[in-house]
């Protein structure tokens, strides 16, 4: 039954203690998670939850080896379930927390709720009185990105580590720039940062190195950022990236290098706004089928994965500037290469290549090539077809001929040939159509002499020719040091 009051009669010494007790018991309570915090918590909750059922679905479909009783490896299997629901609860830990402290709040409010209305009887001046206090309250105890603000006890203010790490379209300030060693980030804190770039419009957001090594996965919740156009997820141990990434439609660079990635989601290939990707040093084998929807690429980094080759679709990067694949097992290069008619370099160092394809001929933009260290032994008639190309590297490998095409290549300034020890004894001869080759490289090959046109190089500038027999030009000039500077009276004299 409603305790009424009546207008003109002042309430009495009990109520009003009855009163204060509630408010003083409200006031007691921890800080209430702001709705982005709680938003957050359910999000990593579900992202551990989905993760940790395909993990288990993983561990039972693993086959038992020769040697090992099945009854010994299912063992095995329950001891892998078991250490892996021990991680998952752990990685819940913090955001089932903030769940249950909402829900506590949401019984409290209830609470505030009745006693308003018992209070009020048939006036409601006296309710609004208290729904404004814990409104009052609330506003106070609510924890957000900007009011992450530790007090010094000198009195100035001190900027959480949250702050800094997104920028929003309208900030000035340059966000994070990875220099600051920061504390490292919980699942929860980084839901929590996703929620609020989500919340504000944030256009760039920087969690390089920032991820606590345990994280292996990105909350679900980072489908919800849209509008950033740069995200930095480097250096971390993340090892895939959720299927709804593709919900990033405004992405144009996406940094992963240094991580743990073992493959990329098919929906990858719906961020067709990409214009920078760097994936080097992670552990991909393979590209998603739809990587070839991403025609707005210009810069391609896959250095230091475990690719042995790249697909076909490659060729639809008709865009792409700039693509780096060293320090891969790459033992071909799709002939499809030749559509990317954009490039600038080819970077293909440290690979296992044995040839190019003929189609590297159309690559008309084409200035800088590296090849060293793979097992190349010939290269295609059509080199001669790349007049822009400056830079050629092709050290280290089994070269056992220059085409005489490549001369056509009129714009060479550097060439690089050593080390391919007992195969190359020859260069073209018609090598002095390279007017402006400045530095050329023939260490540790087996060549004895150089061609007449090599008198036309009067661009030279380097020229090195360490542990290589040449017999012409003499010894004695060869051997003035690992580098040696030539003009075109030395030439003559020579000559």
């Amino acid at each position: 039954m409603a305790v009424k009051t009546s207008k003109d009669q002042d309430p009495s010494p009990a109520l009003l203690d009855a009163v204060g007790e509630i408010m003083r018991l409200y006031k007691s309570l921890p800080s209430r998670p702001s709705i982005e915090e709680v938003e957050a918590a359910i999000s990593v909750i579900k992202t551990v939850n989905s993760e940790e059922q395909a993990k288990l679905d993983d561990i039972s479909d693993q086959d038992s080896p020769q040697d090992v009783p099945q009854e010994l490896f299912s063992l095995l299997q329950q001891a892998r379930k078991t250490a892996l629901l021990f991680q998952s609860r752990e990685q819940r830990k913090e955001a089932l927390y903030v769940v249950e402290v909402d829900k506590l709040f949401e019984t409290f409010d209830g609470l505030i709720q009745k006693a308003s209305l018992l209070v009020s009887g048939d006036s409601r001046e006296k309710a609004v009185s208290i729904n404004e206090s814990v409104d009052q309250i609330q506003k106070e105890s609510v924890v957000t990105d900007e009011s992450l603000i530790t007090k010094r006890k000198d009195g100035e203010s001190k900027k959480d580590s949250f702050k800094g790490l997104a920028k929003s379209s309208s900030s000035k300030a340059a966000f994070f720039s990875g220099e600051v060693k920061t504390e490292k980030l919980s699942l929860m804190k980084v839901a929590a940062i996703i929620e609020n770039s989500a919340k504000t419009g944030a256009v760039v957001l920087d969690l390089r190195g920032k991820l606590m090594d345990q994280i292996e996965w990105l909350p679900l919740s980072i489908g919800k950022l849209s509008a950033i156009t740069e995200l930095d997820l480097s250096e971390n141990q993340i090892m895939a990236l959720p299927s709804n990434i593709n919900n990033l439609k405004a992405l144009k660079k996406l940094d992963v290098h240094s991580n743990q990635l073992i493959n990329l989601p098919e929906s990858f290939g719906e961020l067709i706004n990409l214009t920078d990707l760097d994936l080097h040093a992670n552990r991909l084998r393979l590209l998603p089928a739809s990587f070839g929807k991403l025609t707005n690429l210009e810069n391609l980094d896959l250095a230091s994965n475990q690719f042995t080759k790249l697909p076909d679709t490659i060729g639809s990067l008709t865009r792409l500037k700039l693509l780096n694949v060293e320090t891969n097992e790459l033992e071909e290069l799709p002939h499809t290469i030749g559509s990317c008619t954009s490039l600038v370099e080819l970077t293909l160092d440290f690979n296992q290549l044995r040839a190019l394809p003929e189609a590297i001929g159309n690559l008309a933009c084409l200035e800088i090539l590296t090849l060293h260290y793979n097992r190349i032994r010939g290269l295609p008639t059509t080199m001669g077809h790349l007049s822009n190309l400056r830079e050629l590297d092709l050290s280290f490998n089994e070269l056992e001929s220059i085409p005489e095409n490549l001369c056509f290549a009129e714009n060479l300034k550097k060439l690089n040939v050593a080390n391919n020890f007992a195969d190359l004894k020859a260069l073209p001869r018609n090598i002095g159509n390279l007017e402006l080759l400045e530095e050329l490289d023939i260490s540790d090959d087996q060549i004895r002499v150089l061609p007449d046109s090599f008198r036309l190089l009067l661009q030279l500038r380097v020229f090195r020719a360490d542990e290589t027999p040449l017999e012409v030009p003499p010894r004695q000039v060869t051997a003035l040091g690992a580098q040696v500077t030539f003009d075109e009276q030395l030439w003559l004299t020579i000559h």
